[in-house]
């Protein structure tokens, strides 16, 4: 029916419309804009801190690139207080954990990793520090407990490496069947054959070698 009003008659009903709920349209696109600047406000600030973060990551890395130890470990342990659920953090232990691996210091190096692996917020940087903890083990003469670190599930795209670190882990501990056994798991589980590494190929040879050259003639064999 509104076509059939005169422009007066429309004009009162706008006014009456506005005058009943004027107050209550007013009041939502007061509480939209406020909602909208503190959107922005809290952008604003978690790129500033993001930023934040990514600088004293740097200052990190120099610090331990000049040798400065104590600076680095300060840094980390300043990054840790004020950005502790930034994934900087996690690359910042990680580079903590080279330095001690780089040290000789493999118990601190291990705890750094452990760290990440415990805490980290992605799947995948977790699987990495799982694998580099293994490696450390090893090479403290920890073999079993790198076994316990990796596990025995399936880690998907991480698969071949699992296997070659078990394989390595196996070595160190004198079971030469069970790192072959690995060692081959891992070049199966290669997405293709150039993928498995020129080493882990070299590993497979050698202790296939070894095995082949423990067994007695056929010949001999076939006399008993």
């Amino acid at each position: 029916m509104d076509e059939y009003l005169s422009e007066k008659e429309q004009w009162d009903r706008i006014k009456t419309y506005l005058r009943e709920e004027g107050p209550w349209i007013i009041a939502i696109v007061a509480v939209g804009a406020l909602a909208y600047s503190g959107w922005r406000w809290w952008q604003g600030r978690q790129e500033q801190q993001a930023l934040d973060a990514e600088a004293r990551y740097e200052q990190i890395l120099v610090a331990f690139d000049h040798g400065d130890r104590a600076r680095a470990l300060t840094l980390v342990e300043e990054l840790r207080r004020e950005h502790s659920g930034s994934p900087y953090l996690d690359q910042a232990d990680l580079a903590a954990a080279r330095f001690f691996v780089e040290t000789g210091e493999a118990d601190k190096a291990m705890e750094r990793l452990r760290v990440v692996m415990q805490g980290t917020a992605d799947p995948e940087l977790a699987t990495i520090s799982r694998l580099r903890l293994a490696r450390v083990q090893i090479s403290a003469g920890k073999p079993d407990d790198a076994l316990a670190t990796l596990g025995t599930q399936d880690r998907g795209a991480f698969a071949s490496r699992y296997h070659e670190v078990r394989g390595d882990a196996y070595f160190a501990k004198g079971d030469k069947a069970g790192a072959l056994r690995e060692y081959r798991a891992a070049q199966h589980s290669a997405a293709s054959a150039a993928d498995a590494s020129d080493e882990l190929t070299l590993k497979i040879n050698d202790l296939a070698g070894e095995a082949g050259a423990a067994q007695p003639p056929a010949a001999a064999t076939a006399a008993r």
